[in-house]
């Protein structure tokens, strides 16, 4: 009876604790809240501190300081409020129903998603007010969410959401970026819009988005306890009458609905829906009231409104005015996405094997050769034609006469732009194929490759840092500066991964994390760079070959035919490494130091790649994949064809891009974005069966 007596008595006072602890540390958030929007207002480029703002609050400043504060200054401090918390609130939301802790408008393509429909919408010369944006943006969103939580299956683990949202959300962007370049003036501005910036002219905006988060809060609070049977699993959930589909259809509709409006509002906000929830799960651990959806989504918003002030405000103060306006607050909250992703990739468990099918199949010799034979075949049609097409087309006489020499000028002048262009192709498909190889080799993942790694955004950060501050640097300078930049992703990339032996998740959200990075860096090198600069830039970063020379794809051919003698040389190997962790140590192998040089080596081929042709993504993925389910597992078979067909791949997107919208051009990454994704994404299906 002693016992039974004091049970219930202790369960009162370390209840109590909780709610009273709880309830502290909201009220905590509340003042810092409050504190980084006080600040806010305060800041800005006009000679406007905090006694002309209190004046002008009051109505006792001059007409031109009450004009700063009240169109321009109130406007952004009360958008960053409501921005950051719907976005909060959606991640918490989206993480709930899915019961995965990387859930978030980014990483399931909902902000892709609403970029492409606005995008579509703007071509097609839709002129909307924004509430009729925001529908269509709703319904782009709300499309790519549940393409990727489909895709991913519900709780089926972090890693297939990471590399399904990645790869829909790159897709997404690449189509969107080929409509910005083929219709410039329709859709002028959404570039800059697509960094996200609360950056507002007066309180319209503000003033129509608010009923709509509002409305979606409500129905989020009515579906709260549903969304709290909803973590005990779907089978507990359903045995307490809670209807788990259309729960979470409506709560995923809802969250959709909330980022939806942000995304109207102020453009893409990274990575606030991710980690806002975070730091909720956190105090959840300390305070049981955290626990519950009701206590829990509120504070997910307070936590994001924080995260969105706190970003412009520290921006602000660290950067001078005139270039904080030029910076959107979405490349910043970036930044801290993926500090935490990294962090997060520490503690997160390994989703399990990695192994797949077609790794088991055996092919014969004769299989080989002739899949060799055809590839060879193809490569050539693929560079003839390559050669002869664009936006003057050529006979096989005029390559042959200028070959020697005695081409007309017109002809000489096409075909000593074209050349390049098409051996810059060649060479990086066949650059980008093999390293995706080594590094699918080493990390024993099906589904790893420099661009899902964040290796490619690296090289990028590096080359375009030197394409912007030196716009006359040679080929080898920006080669060198593409190297640093991929070598310090992939020391951080894999210095992080290998213990536990490059574990599936530690991989993906590492590299997800530092391809995050890279982006934001070069979109804010950009942003801030002159014009010329700038175009120079964007134009390279979409995996173009324009106005390459035979120069510029010396550093990659010589790094290819090295990479190509070494990966035949020690092809047994690479067979071993990409077997398990026993095998290769049972025969001697040193396991740490083959590994290393495989990945220095696949670093060098995706940094001269990335420097000769920029961004081109999933030839990593696809060619090496699709190679072995030609001719089997063994890497005497696999470099060869991989290499084959990498520049196959690259060769056709570059001479798509070129011809397809003659003379406008679309460039070879756009292409191989949009091809490669659906095959991503069907390999993601085909592994979850």
């Amino acid at each position: 009876m002693a016992v039974t007596a004091t049970t219930p008595a202790t369960r009162p006072q370390t209840a109590a604790p909780s709610r009273s602890g709880a309830a502290a540390v909201t009220a905590l958030l509340v003042l810092v809240v409050a504190a980084f929007a006080v600040v806010d207002i305060t800041q800005g480029t006009a000679d406007v501190g905090a006694f002309e703002v209190w004046k002008a609050l009051t109505g006792q400043a001059e007409a031109t300081d009450s004009s700063v504060v009240i169109a321009s200054r109130l406007p952004r401090m009360v958008a960053g409020l409501l921005i950051g918390a719907v976005l909060g609130m959606a991640g918490h939301t989206l993480q709930a129903v899915s019961r995965n802790v990387i859930a978030s408008p980014d990483t399931l393509a909902v902000n892709a998603g609403s970029y492409f429909a606005l995008a579509i919408a703007a071509a097609t010369g839709l002129t909307l007010p924004m509430l009729a944006s925001s529908g269509i943006a709703f319904v782009g969103g709300l499309a790519a969410g549940a393409i990727v939580l489909a895709l991913s299956g519900l709780g089926a683990g972090t890693v297939r959401l990471v590399l399904a949202g990645t790869a829909l959300t790159l897709g997404l962007t690449s189509m969107t970026e080929g409509l910005l370049l083929l219709f410039p003036q329709e859709t002028d501005g959404l570039h800059q819009w697509n960094h996200g910036s609360i950056a507002q002219n007066g309180f319209d905006g503000v003033l129509q988005m608010l009923p709509i988060a509002v409305l979606a809060l409500i129905g989020l609070m009515l579906l709260a306890r549903r969304v709290d049977a909803l973590a005990l699993g779907d089978d507990a959930a359903k045995g307490v009458g809670v209807p788990v589909r259309s729960t979470r259809v409506t709560a995923v509709t809802l969250a959709a609905l909330l980022s939806t409006a942000a995304v109207t509002l102020a453009g893409p906000i990274g990575f606030v829906g991710l980690c806002a929830p975070a730091l909720v799960r956190f105090l959840a651990r300390r305070f049981r009231t955290f626990n519950k959806s009701r206590a829990s989504l509120p504070f997910s918003a307070l936590a994001g409104a924080a995260l969105v002030l706190g970003s412009d405000v520290v921006l602000r103060a660290l950067v001078p005015a005139d270039t904080a306006v030029a910076v959107p607050t979405g490349v910043v909250t970036s930044l801290v996405g993926a500090v935490f992703l990294v962090v997060l990739a520490a503690r997160v468990k390994d989703a399990g094997g990695s192994a797949e099918a077609d790794r088991l199949k055996i092919r014969s010799r004769a299989v080989f050769l002739t899949t060799t034979v055809v590839l060879v075949v193809v490569l050539v049609g693929v560079t003839l034609t390559g050669v002869l097409l664009g936006d003057a087309k050529l006979l096989l006489g005029d390559v042959l006469n200028w070959a020697q020499g005695r081409a007309g000028q017109t002809v000489s002048f096409v075909l000593d732009t074209r050349m390049p262009r098409v051996t810059a192709a060649l060479l990086a498909g066949g650059a980008l194929a093999l390293a995706g190889t080594l590094i699918q080799a080493v990390t024993r993942n099906p589904l790893a490759e420099p661009g899902v790694l964040g290796v490619s955004n690296g090289a990028a950060v590096g080359a375009v840092l030197l394409v912007t501050t030196v716009p006359l640097a040679s080929a080898w300078s920006v080669a060198g500066a593409a190297l640093a930049g991929a070598a310090i992703s992939s020391v951080i990339v894999f210095g992080l991964s290998a213990k536990g032996g490059f574990q599936q998740n530690r991989v993906v959200l590492v590299g997800f994390g530092m391809a995050t990075a890279g982006y934001a860096l070069t979109s804010l090198m950009i942003i801030l760079t002159d014009p010329f600069n700038a175009t120079k830039a964007l134009t390279w970063l979409s995996g173009s070959t324009y106005g390459r020379t035979f120069v510029d794809t010396l550093p990659l051919a010589v790094v290819l035919a090295v990479g190509l003698a070494v990966s035949v040389a020690r092809r047994a190997e690479l067979d071993l490494v990409s077997l398990d962790e026993d095998t290769p140590r049972l025969l001697g192998l040193n396991l740490s130091k083959g590994r290393l040089g495989f990945l220095v080596l696949g670093v060098l081929l995706t940094a001269t790649a990335v420097a000769a042709a920029g961004t081109i993504a999933f030839v990593g993925l696809v060619a090496p994949h699709a190679a072995r389910g030609l001719v089997g597992r063994q890497h005497a078979r696999v470099v060869p064809v991989a290499v084959l067909l990498g520049a196959i791949l690259v060769c056709t997107a570059d001479l798509v891009g070129r011809t397809v919208i003659a003379p406008a051009q679309l460039g070879a990454g756009l292409m191989t974005a949009v091809i490669g994704t659906p095959y991503f994404l069907y390999l993601l299906v085909r592994s979850r069966r």
